[in-house]
């Protein structure tokens, strides 16, 4: 490169973030008391890995945040519980959880995949489902998954010396790119969902690069067989990446339900959401995308689920399992 030409150019500027303290409060009253002193001056953390990212975009200057406060060694936000039929999850629980703790990964049997292709293993032990949900990126990949689990939040503020509580629909609670449901002084502190151990998972993931991707697509999907492993008992599906907030395609699931595993059913299926896609770049990409993740994650979650040899079509298998 001309030397001039380098020297013209403008370098360019780094980002500082600054921050004057840093709280890590013990329990959940302390983190709620630290919020009240520090009301209009924090901002809440738990994991901080989207914490640059945010003061990087759209800024021409430095960030300075007076006070973080760091809710991820809480050691209630960090409890998970499986039985039978529910989850419950601590929002700081980090997403290397779903790869460590066998418990989960037989309940949720699609968020090993998801927590694979969830950055590297420093992020992912560092980075929570809390953190992940509440950040609200179109790209998030913990969101969509947790919504096929038909997941609820639980937020919780502090009035007058107590702790109140109340719950709602994870695809209710995020609104839109990066906003959410949060009120001003609350918490996000667990997500609750179905226990899913019969169910075959899938979670299929494109981006932009194969290393530490980010989502323009990615689909979660569960399915449940009949007892001869031919027929769809039960489906959840749930698409990210494709606009402002994930979806839950309901009424792809009401028409697999109850259906056959063919390949006219499986692509009339894959057809279903490609209007969906409301992203504002590369739309027809991911309109073709959104199809072959469709056929895809039917079909490897169904070979899961324990699908009869021969149930599935071997034309549809061979391209896409």
């Amino acid at each position: 490169m001309d030397k001039q030409m380098s020297a013209d150019r403008p370098k360019e500027r780094q980002v500082m973030l600054i921050c004057g303290e840093y709280l890590t409060p013990g329990t959940l009253d302390e983190a709620f008391a630290a919020m009240q002193r520090h009301r209009g001056r924090y901002r809440v953390v738990a994991g901080c890995t989207d914490t640059l990212p945010w003061a990087r975009e759209g800024r021409a200057g430095d960030v300075e945040i007076p006070v973080l406060i760091d809710v991820a060694r809480i050691p209630d936000l960090r409890e998970s519980r499986v039985d039978d039929h529910r989850v419950w999850l601590g929002a700081a629980t980090p997403i290397q959880r779903f790869l460590d703790d066998p418990a989960l990964g037989r309940a949720l049997r699609c968020m090993p995949r998801c927590a694979v292709w969830f950055a590297d293993e420093q992020i992912r032990a560092q980075a929570t489902i809390g953190g992940n949900i509440v950040n609200a990126s179109p790209a998030a990949d913990v969101t969509p998954a947790l919504i096929a689990y038909d997941a609820e939040v639980e937020l919780a503020k502090s009035s007058g010396g107590r702790i109140l509580r109340r719950r709602m629909k994870l695809d209710q609670f995020v609104i839109g790119p990066n906003r959410t449901a949060l009120e001003e002084g609350e918490l996000l502190i667990a997500v609750e969902c179905d226990a899913l151990p019969g169910h075959g998972g899938s979670f299929e993931k494109v981006g932009h690069r194969r290393s530490l991707v980010i989502s323009i697509v990615c689909l979660a999907t569960l399915v449940k067989l009949d007892a001869q492993g031919r027929r769809f008992e039960d489906v959840r599906l749930a698409l990210g990446g494709i606009g402002p907030v994930p979806r839950r395609l309901a009424d792809v699931e009401t028409f697999l339900r109850g259906g056959p595993l063919s390949a006219a059913r499986l692509e009339e299926a894959a057809e279903m959401p490609v209007s969906l896609v409301a992203s504002r770049t590369r739309q027809a990409y991911r309109r073709d995308v959104v199809r072959g993740f469709m056929l895809r994650g039917l079909i490897n979650a169904a070979r899961r689920a324990g699908a009869e040899a021969g149930a599935l079509p071997p034309e549809l298998e061979a391209v896409y399992a």
